[in-house]
């Protein structure tokens, strides 16, 4: 899967600081129990049904921490898996397979955990023209690997930082003194700043929406906490000139029906800050 914020770079310096901050001036208790040249073979053993994210920095960890060790893929990103099945096992040092364990652990199964919902709300607006999205919703330090796994999941990425996209949202316009205000503001700092960036902005009412099709000079129109009745309204007055997005208060309840609202894209939240992690277990053999 090619994902531009999912570099060798970015990878090797996430699990750097991962490591750093769980095995510290070493993993003591490997050290102590384990002599060096113990060899051993672990499996991924998953314990619910879901879909699997994760494999391939799982991948990473391991080859990183040491590059003798030997993994056999048994389950690919993205694949569905159920209870009792084996997504991959790795064989060589004990020590090694010891120390990545709890970091592989920890980002398969919050991954894992994403990826599954994130099909399962993919699936409820299936056959509308709405896509998914995630937000900034995420851990700190862990929203690469968290966006990574909406889009194993079947979900499309939205901005990774305040740094790829302009979003005026009701904070900015209110503080900009209005939406006209910000809109031509952020114009003239994209120009001074010789910058290309899409510009999206939040309204939360009919009358916002007019003002942005007045102003123009916009990419994307946020329809925040409307009603449908309110949102298809708002869809008719944009009328294709923009492309549109629903957020605020979405939920498995109400997201078929406001895909078929009209909307291009539908944001979540929930995707990543409220996910429950999928149940796994890296065990010996």
């Amino acid at each position: 899967m090619k994902l531009s914020y999912i570099t060798d770079k970015v990878i090797k310096r996430f699990i750097q600081e991962a490591l750093r901050e769980d095995v510290g001036d070493g993993d003591h208790s490997s050290l102590a129990a384990i002599p060096a040249t113990v060899k051993s073979k672990a499996q991924l053993l998953i314990k619910q049904e879901g879909i699997i994210a994760g494999i391939e920095l799982a991948e990473k960890i391991f080859g990183f921490f040491d590059a003798e060790l030997k993994i056999q893929i048994l389950k690919r990103d993205g694949e569905p898996v159920k209870e009792g099945e084996v997504a991959f096992t790795v064989e060589g040092a004990a020590r090694s397979i010891l120390t990545c364990e709890r970091l592989v652990l920890n980002c398969m199964q919050r991954m894992s955990g994403i990826a599954t919902y994130t099909n399962y709300l993919c699936g409820l607006i299936k056959g509308t023209n709405a896509r998914l999205l995630d937000t900034r919703k995420t851990t700190p330090n862990f929203r690469m690997a968290e966006k990574w796994a909406v889009a194993i999941g079947g979900g499309t990425n939205h901005r990774f930082g305040l740094y790829d996209m302009i979003m005026l949202k009701d904070n900015h316009i209110d503080f900009a003194g209005g939406i006209e205000n910000a809109i031509k503001a952020t114009h003239e700092y994209l120009n001074a700043t010789n910058k290309q960036l899409r510009i999206e902005v939040e309204t939360r009412n009919l009358a916002e929406v007019e003002q942005v099709l007045n102003a123009g000079g916009v990419d994307i129109i946020m329809l925040d906490n409307m009603m449908p009745s309110v949102m298809k309204e708002a869809i008719k007055l944009i009328d294709g000139k923009y492309e549109t997005e629903a957020s605020g208060g979405i939920t498995e309840k109400n997201i078929r029906e406001v895909a078929e609202c009209g909307v291009d894209f539908i944001s979540v939240g929930a995707l990543t800050h409220s996910v429950k992690s999928m149940d796994m277990s890296l065990k010996a053999t």
